[in-house]
């Protein structure tokens, strides 16, 4: 099996919405100065120069610390958080053996796009919706999956203008945004793609203090939340086979929110690294395609690679050993298991 390179969501994404719970619609924007602007033209922003109030919500088992800017919830700069699948308390997802699960665990969707298809409008009043349509020939000339104009159907991509590069990851049910600005480039239109189907960010991988150093001074002020790991503080990463994929299309610049220059990522022995933003990678490629298999291979069964996130009936484990993990807010890393649609620790 060829060595994976990403970090991603895979088959069905379900969520317990509470609904003294939920998050309400609240819009707070923070002005705040900067004593310089260092734009890396590269790495993806949904609201460029604009701040909101960073608080914890939780998504999919996870706790993540978003971006409150414009009624959104952004994360890491370009993904959008879906405000009413997030709570503000942790959500049971995992329960003890024998128990049983509760109704409201019920209602699953789907974050995986079935038949390895994604359906799509482009807005009209996008300009340059060349980037749109070589992003997408692109992405179907390299992996299995296929992009479809939408017809009726009621989970679809929507391309559309705005102020900066951002989509939701994987498929969240009805129409969900990729925004493009003005500069947002093709390559910046593979990446939004690329979080659409299911893809992170590269440089959040658990294991990645293992290949890369954050230098925290050099981040400018709030927007330190954007190097978090996905599960912060829990797993060594030791018995990790993949490599941290430099090349990837998924991958922060070295400059990324610098706040003076310095980069805010190195490889370990201090140097930078190439990032772009002109095309697919050979372990992105590889990735989604185990994602998205095809019968044509002989097999249309996912491969779960150790050392991997998978978001599988709303929760998101850790593949390690053969077994999976999760790493709960409470409790910290244990075993689970899935049986008969819903997680229960081994």
């Amino acid at each position: 099996m060829k060595r994976l390179k990403l970090i991603f969501l895979l088959p069905v994404l379900a969520f317990m919405a509470c609904s003294e719970d939920e998050m309400t619609e609240q819009t707070e924007t923070v002005t705040q100065p900067q004593t310089a602007n260092f734009n890396d033209e590269i790495t993806e922003v949904a609201f460029p120069e604009e701040y909101g109030k960073v608080s914890d919500v939780y998504y999919t088992g996870m706790k993540l610390p978003v971006e409150n800017v414009n009624g959104k919830l952004v994360y890491q700069g370009d993904i959008i958080i879906p405000r009413d699948k997030a709570s503000k308390s942790p959500v049971k997802l995992v329960y003890e053996k024998g128990e049983t699960p509760q109704e409201k665990s019920v209602g699953r969707t789907s974050h995986y796009w079935t038949d390895n298809t994604v359906y799509y409008e482009v807005d009209g009043s996008l300009p340059n919706t060349d980037r749109v349509y070589d992003a997408i020939s692109h992405w179907e000339a390299n992996t299995n999956i296929e992009f479809v104009k939408r017809s009726g159907q009621s989970n679809y991509v929507y391309f559309t203008p705005g102020s900066g590069c951002s989509s939701y990851v994987g498929m969240v049910g009805g129409k969900q945004n990729i925004t493009l600005a003005d500069a947002c480039s093709t390559g910046n239109t593979i990446h939004e793609i690329g979080h659409a189907i299911g893809l992170w960010h590269e440089q959040s991988r658990v294991d990645r203090d293992n290949h890369i150093t954050i230098h925290w001074d050099n981040i400018k002020s709030g927007r330190e939340y954007n190097f978090q790991t996905y599960q912060e503080g829990g797993y060594d990463g030791d018995e990790f086979t993949t490599n941290l994929d430099f090349g990837s299309i998924m991958m922060y610049s070295p400059y990324a929110f610098s706040s003076n220059g310095q980069p805010t990522i190195t490889k370990k022995d201090g140097s930078t690294y190439s990032v772009q933003r002109s095309a697919l990678s050979s372990g992105d490629i590889e990735g989604a395609n185990s994602m998205y298999p095809t019968s044509s291979g002989g097999s249309t069964e996912t491969s779960y690679i150790n050392g991997e996130y998978y978001t599988i009936a709303g929760l998101t484990v850790l593949r390690s050993w053969g077994l999976w993990y999760y790493n709960s807010p409470s409790m910290g890393w244990r075993e689970v298991e899935l049986v008969n649609g819903y997680w229960s620790y081994a």
